[in-house]
């Protein structure tokens, strides 16, 4: 008996369909005329020179189809503008602030479209480096949720019904005497500064507000008390010997962090045969990235930063003659520390540094305290050249609150910032903003908490699409054009503020004559020069040093008062959202947290003591409580955590934001007080309970924390590097038979069983130098930008596919790591400690020479390049993923899906306006492709061609990749081996701190990394 076979279930049941098909496989009719010149004779019995013909027709129809493209009317330019050649990047200097992050930025537009960012290094503050934050603001100009039009009333209006509105009711306001306020961030803006005063001038009820969700009023209060000067000052990082920070996150957050982040990584920096180096010790209660590169760190709980300050003084007047104040007392092992801290501080005096990040201004006037007895001021300290990037004032913001509660403010105008979900009671500003004031006006350019309980929205240009300045310093100016015309209606807030007053000025024509009467007449200038450089100085004034004069006694009764029972949380700020202005930012959301790599939320961080004896998991959702406030949020177990405390970031639970942002995580700014007469981030006497809610999923690019006794980071102490350049870089050496019962050891790069590449005119490589990286995330975001890297949101990053071409890992000591000729608890190991050491490690693709995913990709698909690179050939991947199966650094990226024109995948590539910040220079990879990181060949590309037609040799330095470029500490250094005196080549010194990762492989990597050396006295310090 013959068997049957059939295809599927519905030839089984000769289902009507299948029967259809079966008959007639072209159902519909095909125009075979049009194609071949004659039908096959029998449809029914299909030869198989006609089955081919059909085949070439489909072929040849599907090609057809895929030309058929909507035809979209183009006008080509009658008259193309001098400043644009197509295929050609324009770079224009501008500047961003935000009333948070300031930078001095180069904007690099394509076809008029602003695409990338890069520090300006002619600007003194931040000296070419971005921080993440800043790197991602140009996907924030394309953000869909921006306002299109004015708001009147909750609905679309138009510039002239909105104006007309507006300023009746000012008129009728300032007829009756009503009260003006203008609530806004902080404004470095001179220019700015002028239209306000004219407003004010015009209308003379007018009063500005000026607060910052995360203040440091405190800071400005007790140099007026100190030194009768209400400034931030400038400090000079790069001059200390020995840097103490309390509770400040300088690296990555507090006041000036691209600067700090600048200036300290020279002080860490061992090249050139440098045997010196900085001694950091952090004081905090939360492990933050500044806490994680410290050299000695001292975990203290919120309510003892005033008596660990109030020691220090006490220790370093001790050795300087001075009378002591009163101080509590500290457990045994930290006042030892202390104690030793303030020696090493009199060891290097007006060389070191005492940086304080607490918002009390009683705690602020003890640290100065202990500069003036270091001498400090005039050295590492500047109040003569002053930091403009926080001058919110609590006490102002704590009158007008009264005044707006009290009913007697009639119009309140809210520019760059969002106090109904930033300010602490945010609920009862918005309360009395919607009751009791007569006109509300918001000048904010997207939605958000504050602008959606005004009367009118104004919205403002993006910083891309604006004129602006800033002064971030005293006497260092940048200037901001901009790169784009506006994508909406929307108009610069000052040229509405200068429209409402009866000035109605192009803001650019009014910066410049403000320039022209207030600046240059100062000093020679000229405006074209300005908007050129982007950048503009005039001579800094003399630093002196300074005594102070503040009554020390009573801050230390005041800090004598401080107590908290219970449970103690502190409010923090994360290196992505910071205070959650750019949250509705994919990128942003997407960047895993440096300390935790937990990426889309935020959590209750607690210490691993504290988890064990209260029975939390990680993952666990408990209610955290402190008065009436109460939000339920997810444990993070993290280890550095100080013992009794817990902390909660801000930036999260917005609530109008945008589809990215909305309901995600919790919001943290309710736990914060203004009490004190000033915005306090820590709170005492919280209770934190476990719920019988499930677990919550919690998305981390990285679940190991240690590395298990391997050495993939190596590091040392200074005093064992000077002793030994090597210490800690010890080969990796592999036991070889050579003969019957005969062993040798020899290093991996002796054995060679592959053809070495013959590198053509360059040879690319890169170094990363452990000391200076400090895990901030910038290099992230800027490969991001510049690479077209997507976003796959938080269940694909749960699921291990995120897409980044670079990452920095972080790593934990652990307490059972081996010492040397030991080897270990292997359990044990995988446990960070309690208060572990921590470093990290930025890996990308290495480009190896020896590549293993080569050897394996059955399509060649990954080559290797005449130049030294791991090459991807997109359209000749077939997405085996053999070639991330056999790649030991896992920095291959799989395409899962199309994550472009995907609902799936709601993100900026989900629409077309967040489609113009695409790198065109860029393929946008396809589902089931491999990708990685590509050394940026497209500026390579482009450095060569530009040498090419100018005739000339690439220079050393020339070509940067992008997140060499963004580093604001420098730590990555791109170039080529055959250029013999490049910075490549002179850092490259294997016997002492060059390492490759992993090099035991001998896959010989064109990257190579430099140990990590730590200021430490190795036994003695935790």
């Amino acid at each position: 008996m013959s068997k049957k076979y059939w295809k599927g279930v519905e030839e089984l049941r000769n289902d009507a369909e299948f029967v259809r098909l079966k008959n007639n496989e072209f159902y519909e009719n095909l125009p075979l005329d049009q194609v071949i010149e004659k039908k096959a004779q029998d449809v029914n019995t299909t030869p198989r020179r006609d089955f081919l013909k059909f085949l070439g027709f489909s072929v040849a129809a599907a090609s057809l189809a895929a030309c058929e493209a909507p035809v979209r009317k183009t006008i080509p330019y009658l008259i193309r503008p001098d400043q644009i050649t197509p295929g050609i990047a324009n770079w224009y200097a501008s500047s961003y602030f935000d009333g948070y992050d300031y930078c001095s930025v180069i904007v690099k537009t394509r076809e008029g479209r602003p695409i990338k960012l890069e520090g300006n290094p002619l600007n003194a503050v931040t000296k070419g480096g971005v921080n993440a934050r800043v790197q991602a603001s140009i996907l924030s100009l394309y953000d869909d949720a921006r306002y299109k039009t004015p708001i009147s009333g909750g609905n679309p209006s138009s510039w002239e019904v909105t104006d007309k509105a507006i300023i009746e009711k000012l008129t009728a306001i300032a007829a009756k005497g009503g009260k003006i306020r203008i609530l806004s961030s902080t404004i470095i803006s001179p220019s700015t500064k002028k239209v306000i005063a004219d407003f004010a001038a015009k209308y003379p009820t007018t009063k500005h507000v000026v607060y910052d969700s995360v203040s440091a009023s405190a800071m400005r209060q007790a140099n007026q008390e100190s030194f009768g000067l209400n400034v931030i000052p400038s400090y000079n990082f790069d001059k200390a010997n020995v840097i103490v920070a309390l509770d400040a996150d300088f690296l990555v957050n507090w006041i000036s962090p691209v600067e700090h982040a600048r200036q300290y990584a020279e002080t860490r920096k061992l090249n050139g045969g440098k045997k010196s180096m900085s001694r950091h010790i952090q004081v905090e209660s939360a492990l933050s990235v500044t806490g994680s590169n410290a050299d000695l760190r001292i975990p203290v709980k919120p309510s003892q930063q005033g008596a660990v300050a109030a020691n220090l003084y006490n220790a370093v007047a001790a050795g300087t003659g001075a009378s002591a104040i009163a101080a509590s007392a500290l457990d045994a092992e930290t006042a030892k520390k202390i104690a030793s801290v303030a020696k090493e501080l009199l060891e290097n005096k007006g060389k070191s540094l005492v940086v304080c990040g607490v918002n009390n201004t009683a705690i602020q006037n003890v640290v100065n305290g202990i500069n003036s007895l270091l001498d400090n001021y005039g050295t590492t300290i500047d109040l003569d050249n002053a930091n403009h990037l926080r001058q919110g004032s609590d006490t102002d913001l704590t009158a007008f609150l009264d005044e707006l509660n009290k009913g007697e403010v009639a119009a309140v105008f809210v520019y760059n910032s969002n106090p109904v979900y930033t300010l602490p009671n945010g609920a009862a500003f918005a309360q009395d903003l919607t009751k009791k004031v007569e006109l509300s006006v918001s000048f904010s350019d997207r939605p958000d908490e504050t602008s959606a309980v005004c009367n009118y929205v104004s919205p403002d240009h993006h910083a891309f699409e604006s004129w602006s300045d800033a002064e971030p310093r005293t006497g260092i100016y940048s200037v901001g054009q901009p790169t784009i015309a506006p994508l909406f209606s929307t108009r610069q807030a000052e040229e509405s503020l200068l429209l409402w007053s009866g000035n109605p000025t192009n803001f650019h024509d009014y910066m410049a004559a403000y320039w022209s009467s207030a600046i240059f007449s100062k000093t020679s200038g000229s405006w074209n020069k300005v908007l050129q450089d982007g950048v503009f100085e005039l001579p800094a004034a003399v630093t002196k040093n300074y005594k102070t004069s503040a009554n020390l006694n009573t801050a230390a009764e005041t800090i004598g008062k401080m107590s908290a029972s219970g449970f103690e949380l502190v409010i923090y700020e994360k290196v992505g959202l910071g205070n959650g202005q750019q949250a509705n930012n994919p990128w942003l959301q997407e960047l895993p947290d440096p300390i935790s790599k937990v990426t889309w939320d935020n959590y209750i961080a607690v210490s691993p003591k504290d988890a064990r004896e209260k029975g939390w998991k990680q993952g666990n959702v408990v209610t955290v409580k402190a008065g009436t406030i109460s939000v339920k949020a997810p444990v993070v177990i993290q280890p550095g955590q100080a013992f009794g405390t817990a902390s909660l970031a801000i930036g999260y639970g917005r609530t109008v934001a945008g589809r990215v942002a909305d309901n995600r995580g919790v919001n943290a700014y309710p736990f914060t007080s203004l009490t004190g007469g000033n915005i306090n981030m820590s709170v005492g006497g919280v209770d934190i309970q476990k719920t019988a809610d499930e677990d919550y999923m919690l998305a981390a690019t990285q679940t190991h924390h240690t590395m298990m006794g391997r050495a993939i980071v190596k590091e040392t102490s200074l005093a064992e590097y000077i002793k030994d350049p090597k210490a800690g870089n010890e080969d990796e050496l592999l036991t070889i038979k050579v003969g019957k019962g005969e062993e040798v050891k020899k290093k991996a790069g002796d054995l060679n069983l592959w053809g070495d590449f013959d590198n053509g005119n360059h040879h690319w490589g890169m170094s990363i130098d452990l000391n200076s990286c400090i895990g901030c995330g910038a290099c992230v975001v800027a490969c991001t930008a510049e690479n077209n890297v997507s976003v796959v949101g938080k269940d694909e990053v749960n699921r291990s596919r995120e897409m980044h071409w670079i990452r920095i890992d972080r790593y934990y000591s652990s307490d059972a790591d081996p010492k040397e000729g030991e080897s270990g608890d292997i359990k044990k190991m995988e446990d960070p400690s309690d208060m572990p050491r921590v470093v990290f490690q930025p890996v990308m693709c290495q480009h190896c020479a020896h590549a293993p995913c080569e050897t394996v990709c059955p399509v060649i698909a990954t080559s290797h390049s005449s130049e030294g690179l791991n090459q991807m050939t997109y359209n000749r991947c077939v997405g085996t993923r053999y070639c991330a199966n056999n790649c030991p650094y896992k920095v291959r990226r799989f395409n899962w899906f199309r994550y472009t024109d995907n609902p799936q995948f709601d993100f900026n590539m989900n629409n077309d306006l967040g489609k113009m910040v695409l790198n065109p220079d860029v393929v946008v990879r396809s589902r089931g492709v491999m990708e990685k990181c590509s050394m940026c060949v497209q500026r390579l590309q482009d450095g060569k061609l530009t040498a090419k037609k100018e005739g000339r040799k690439l220079v050393d330095g020339e070509v940067k990749t992008a997140c060499a470029q963004s580093c604001p500490t420098h730590a990555i250094t791109f170039g080529d081996y055959n250029i013999p005196d490049s910075e490549l080549n002179k850092m490259w010194n294997p016997d002492e701190r060059s390492y490759h990762l992993l090099g035991e492989l001998n896959v010989q990597p064109n990257v190579y990394y430099q140990t990590k050396v730590r200021n430490i006295e190795e036994g003695k310090e935790a």
